[in-house]
This record gives structure tokens, C-alpha cells and sequence, in this order.
């Protein structure tokens, strides 16, 4: 067997897609059978290309602009400028994508939702249906391009993954795929993500500007990670605790952002919340292992990775009750319903005051964490691969959410 994996998502600076595609890609030839082959199109100049155009990005439409807005900027002759530089790129990129899988493949496997159009059997791997299942969490312009263009990618596909049983269940019963179509593969953790010497954890998040403890939120500022719960929750935490123990949010700015934005810009510095920002992936080990507890008020989630890198690395979490989540988490993170305002401020006043039940909730999270693997995944998405061609007969199309 020969396989293409479009290897676009795992170019420049990685988000939860990107860092699933780079890790099965180096772990598939490790579980393939002798004599098949894995084939990863990432050119350099599709890299340098994608690396460009973040920087035009960044000129054209700075974050402030853009990201920490109620609603869609108004379109502006940069805008359309960059949109164009994009699609630009794109075509280009698709064209060669193209010629390549014509060149003696047996599948194309797209790590990141809508696959590109080519003649072979296709499998795709779906993180999440948020985008369709709930709108609200996204700009309308994004929520009309993925229902168009996902649906139309969707009915070229032989096969689909998930990511947890959870997404599996609800790509069946919300988009209508027959079960044998679907198939399951846990990401792993990440190389690094352990308990480290805690001299070696001071000094990284002293450098980094870090207090010596903290509790920590980990993703993209967007209203589906519910932070103004969290930011609400804590504020109303006493003060004596909130200066022990402040609390540190690391990610970027995503869509939506305007109210967090208005949290931390009215409170944050007073508050003793400290928004970080994108950091370095060799710095998040250190600063998992330093915070008191990882706080996750998630509405939704496809996996909930951070729940994992900080059970891998020997830490407490205080987690929602969403599916995935739960799921994930095995039972050994605390769990309080997303909206529960009240429940998120006694959790984190009751980790940070009583260290045997931080104590009993780091216990287990290593062992956990063992169970998540990047060889098990390339070996769950290999049996997918092999389902995949054994059928290839037409299948009826998936209907809309």
C-alpha cells in the first residue's frame, strides 16, 4: 500500500491539526508492513509559501484589527489583498498535490477536515463538527465556506476518522455515515511532556516572566473554550488566594474574542491574571509542570489535548463535563459542568488550599497519559487505511447536519 498524506497543516508554527499531522506522519512507517510506504507532501516551498503568508497576514491585517472583535471586520482593500494572496497560493499548492497523486498512490489520507480534490480513495479525519453544530462559535463566513466545501470533500471520501469515540458517534448519527465508514484513532502525547526536575521548571518559567505557581488554561481565546466562566469563577476567588495562585492563560487570540478582551483589559493586571500569549512548544512542558492545575471550562471539544499533556506531565485538572472531555479524561480529573460558575470557584479555591486532594488528582494522570500514543494511533489509522480500500464501492452521500 502507498499512501499520500497532504502534510500542508504540519508546515510553519502548529496548531492541534498541525501537530497530529507531523506526529502520525512520523509514526505510520513505524506500524506499516514491510515493502508499503507513507508519502508526506510538504515541499519547502510550500513551507517558505505558508511562512509568507503569515507574515503578510500580520502586515496587511494586524490581530488588533482582525481577532479581538465582537463580530466580521468590514472587508478592506487589505483584506481582499490577502485573500487573494492566499487563493493564490492554494491553487498552486493544489495543482502539484494533484500531479503527485497520480503517480502510483493507493490512497490520499487529508489529516485536516476537507480533503483536496483528487482521483484516488480518499480518508479524512474529522476533529470535531463544531463548525456545523454550533455556528455561534464561529464567523459566518467561515461557517458557509466549511458547510459548502466540507459536505462536497465529504462525498469523495471511502472513509472517516475520529479522534474519540465521542466525534465517531456524532459524524454516524449527525451526518448519517454508516458505522463501518467511521473509525476511531486517539492522537498521542507529544515527545517531552513529563515530569521534569523542578529546578529545571523554575528557571524555564522565570525566564519566560511565569510566577513559580499558577493555575493554567491552555487554547486559542475564543467562546468556545468558555473563559468568561473561568475569568468570572475567578475574580471572585479571595484575594489572598488569587495572589498565591494566579491564574496564567496561554494562546492566541481567536475569533470573538472582544468580551475576554474587555475581562483582561478591566481586570487582568488587578486580578492577577496574566494572558501570555502563543508560547514556544519546547516551553509548554515546563509550564504544565509548574501550574497548580490545569483549568479546562470547555463548552465542546474533539479530544481536549491539554487534559492529556498535563496528566503526561504529572499535574491536577479541573476539567467540564464535555463529552470528549469526559471521556478523555478517564476519570481522573474533576469535573464541573461548563456554566457552573459557582463550581469553578470552589474547585479552584479547593486546589489551591488542600494539598492532599491536589495530591490525589496528579496521582494517576501519568498512567493515563501512558495509554495515549502516537505508535497506537498510526496502528488504529492504518486498520482504518486497510478498511478504506476494502471498501471502495460507492456509498450514499452524507446528509447536512
Amino acid at each position: 500500500m502507498r499512501v499520500l498524506i497532504n502534510g500542508l497543516a504540519a508546515a510553519g508554527a502548529k496548531t492541534g491539526v498541525g501537530h497530529y499531522t507531523a506526529e502520525l506522519v512520523q509514526a505510520l512507517p513505524r506500524v506499516a508492513p514491510p515493502g508499503d510506504e507513507v508519502v508526506c507532501f510538504q515541499p519547502d516551498w510550500a513551507r517558505q509559501l505558508k511562512a509568507g503568508w503569515a507574515w503578510l497576514r500580520r502586515w496587511l491585517a494586524p490581530a488588533q484589527a482582525t481577532r479581538v472583535v465582537a463580530g466580521l471586520p468590514r472587508p478592506t482593500l487589505r483584506s481582499h489583498l490577502l485573500d487573494a494572496a492566499k487563493q493564490v497560493g492554494l491553487q498552486f499548492y493544489r495543482r502539484r498535490f494533484a500531479a503527485l497523486a497520480r503517480q502510483g498512490f493507493d490512497l490520499y489520507h487529508e489529516p485536516n477536515f476537507i480533503p483536496l480534490a483528487c482521483d484516488l480513495p480518499t480518508i479524512t479525519t474529522v476533529f470535531d463538527l463544531s463548525v456545523l453544530l454550533h455556528p455561534q462559535w464561529h464567523p459566518a463566513d467561515r461557517v458557509r465556506d466549511f458547510e459548502r466545501r466540507f459536505f462536497q470533500g465529504l462525498r469523495r471520501c471511502v472513509h472517516v476518522l475520529t479522534i474519540a469515540e465521542f466525534g465517531r458517534r456524532e459524524v454516524i448519527q449527525k451526518l448519517g455515515l454508516p458505522p463501518e465508514r467511521v473509525s476511531r484513532a486517539y492522537m498521542g502525547v507529544r515527545r517531552g511532556f513529563a515530569p521534569l526536575p523542578p529546578a529545571m521548571v523554575a528557571a524555564q518559567v522565570a525566564e519566560l516572566g511565569l510566577p513559580p505557581r499558577y493555575l493554567l488554561h491552555v487554547g486559542t481565546l475564543e467562546p468556545r473554550k468558555n473563559l468568561v466562566t473561568l475569568l468570572r469563577a475567578y475574580v471572585d476567588l479571595p484575594r489572598r488566594l488569587r495572589e498565591r495562585c494566579p491564574l496564567v492563560l496561554v494562546g492566541g487570540w481567536g475569533w470573538n474574542s472582544a468580551e475576554i478582551f474587555d475581562w483582561l483589559q478591566a481586570t487582568g493586571p488587578d486580578q492577577h491574571i496574566l494572558h501570555v500569549g502563543y508560547l514556544p512548544e519546547e516551553a509548554l512542558p515546563a509550564v504544565y509542570n509548574a501550574a497548580r492545575a490545569l483549568v479546562f471550562p470547555t463548552h465542546y471539544e474533539g479530544f481536549g489535548m491539554p487534559i492529556i499533556e498535563m496528566f503526561a506531565c504529572g499535574g491536577a485538572v479541573l476539567a467540564s463535563t464535555a463529552e470528549a472531555v469526559v471521556e478523555v479524561a478517564r476519570g481522573q480529573a474533576h469535573l464541573i459542568a461548563a456554566e457552573d460558575v459557582i463550581g469553578w470557584r470552589e474547585a479552584m479555591q479547593r486546589i489551591i488550599e488542600e494539598n492532599d486532594w491536589h495530591a490525589e488528582l496528579c496521582r494517576g494522570g501519568p498512567a493515563i497519559a501512558r495509554g495515549f500514543t502516537w505508535e497506537a494511533c498510526a496502528r488504529d489509522t492504518w486498520q482504518a487505511y486497510q478498511r478504506a480500500l476494502g471498501t471502495t464501492t460507492t456509498q450514499p452521500a452524507p446528509r447536512a447536519a
